[in-house]
């Protein structure tokens, strides 16, 4: 059972992938697999991930700072501090820093179980082939899609 705790604004594991840094607030373990809340911290124009969708979980994304760009299903948007998007199981989407300064936003992943595979990116030596984070991924109940990805890196200018 976890106890109450105050956690500082530099507590809490991390691990990286590519432009962003994923900090780890609130793990499953802790929530009863209810809930996690990790942060994610953005290099300018950096793309979260790959075009993907999971299956068990929903993410709700807060921004703190910066512009977060995202595809989600269809529809393409731009948000700012304050804004939450809502990106629901088994839909397609994809998120970005869409500005030229870091970003940062807090991400709830309802029920847990999606913040360990953003975990085990701490245990990656080099950068993985797509091939290496599809399997990852799977893992997870999640599924890439990296042909849909390209052009989305392309129109907006971000980085993987």
């Amino acid at each position: 059972m976890t106890t109450a705790r105050v956690l500082g604004p530099h507590d809490g594991d991390f691990s990286a992938l590519g432009g962003v840094r994923d900090r780890f607030m609130i793990d499953g373990k802790e929530t009863g697999g209810r809930f996690a809340l990790v942060q994610h911290l953005f290099e300018p124009r950096a793309l979260a991930a790959p075009m993907h969708r999971h299956r068990d979980e929903d993410e709700y994304t807060y921004v703190l700072t910066g512009r977060i760009g995202a595809v989600l299903g269809d529809e393409e948007l731009v948000a700012g501090p304050g804004d939450l998007l809502f990106k629901p199981r088994d839909q397609w989407h994809t998120f970005w820093n869409a500005g030229d300064e870091p970003a940062s936003c807090l991400e709830l992943i309802s029920p847990s179980g999606l913040e360990d595979l953003f975990r085990s990116f701490a245990d990656l030596t080099a950068g993985p082939t797509p091939e290496e984070l599809a399997a990852m991924a799977a893992r997870y109940g999640c599924d890439l899609d990296f042909e849909a990805t390209g052009p989305v890196m392309a129109r907006h200018g971000v980085t993987f």
